[in-house]
């Protein structure tokens, strides 16, 4: 496995970067109050952009609306656009208006429900009028979620509502260590009660990076997915067939990405997060 170069073929094949968040570009604290930029996400970003190479971050936290995520990367920082940011709650709008739902339980804050309500998604919250009455249950960040959220959810989906989630990922990476995803364990309840299928609007699912392909209008072959986690951006690289790079400054370490089965594998480790540019075709 090559360790952060390029063979020439790898690097005419990249057109497009998409950039995990947390643990790659910087670290967040754990109530997601502040932000630590990791060394060289200014300098890789600001480059893109001077070469017009397109490049997409692409989250598994739904907390923020992606405009306001936008804005409060920008502020330490990071020269991200508007409609560069995505989150789970963007591509369960696009999904949800796709399959036709015109309302949505949201077990979340306000802002993870704010996509689908853009999208003309009507949403509502555990308690007020006809809350289990919804074509969708969409589980997002939700600190607060307490068992009267978990009942609505469960009687919305025995009375015939699909169950989207925006992360399935058990921890990620915050400046004090891991940390608990919430949406995986309000789901894991959520499943056990009612045996309910989901459909996976975050990482790692193809249908994200598809999504996201799709507004940068390269192929996801034609892609760099870079990520610290090998369940979900590589993995997630992996199966859409783009290029996988790994970062060391999440959750994952050099010896632990050298371990790693051929589905969760990167094409790349990269020493530093600037290494990133060798992969992109001029």
């Amino acid at each position: 496995m090559r360790r952060g170069t390029a063979a020439d073929s790898d690097r005419a094949r990249v057109r497009g970067v998409v950039f995990d968040v947390d643990g790659t570009l910087l670290l967040s604290s754990r109530s997601l109050g502040d932000y630590a930029v990791l060394p060289g996400a200014i300098e890789v970003l600001s480059t893109l952009k001077e070469r017009h190479v397109p490049f997409a971050l692409l989250t598994n936290g739904s907390a923020y609306p992606p405009a306001e995520q936008a804005a409060k990367l920008r502020n330490v920082g990071l020269p991200v656009d508007d409609e560069q940011m995505f989150t789970p709650s963007s591509i369960a709008a696009d999904h949800m208006q796709r399959r036709g739902i015109r309302r949505a339980l949201v077990l979340g804050t306000a802002g993870v429900g704010y996509a689908l309500r853009a999208a003309g998604i009507e949403t509502v919250y555990t308690g007020e009028a006809g809350a289990t009455e919804v074509g969708s249950v969409f589980v997002g960040w939700h600190p607060e979620c307490g068992m009267k959220d978990i009942e609505s959810a469960c009687r919305a989906i025995w009375g015939g509502a699909e169950l989207y989630v925006a992360s399935d990922v058990p921890f990620f990476a915050t400046q004090q260590g891991r940390t608990i995803g919430y949406s995986f364990a309000i789901t894991a309840a959520i499943r056990r009660l009612t045996r309910a299928p989901m459909t996976l609007t975050g990482k790692p699912s193809v249908r994200a990076l598809r999504f996201v392909a799709r507004r940068l209008g390269v192929p996801m072959r034609d892609l760099a997915v870079v990520g610290d986690d090998p369940l979900v951006e590589i993995l997630m690289a992996r199966r859409g067939g783009a290029t996988a790079l790994a970062v060391t400054t999440g959750t994952t370490r050099r010896e632990e990405w050298a371990r790693q089965a051929l589905a969760r594998r990167p094409h790349g480790i990269l020493r530093d997060l600037r290494d990133v540019l060798g992969w992109v075709s001029r």
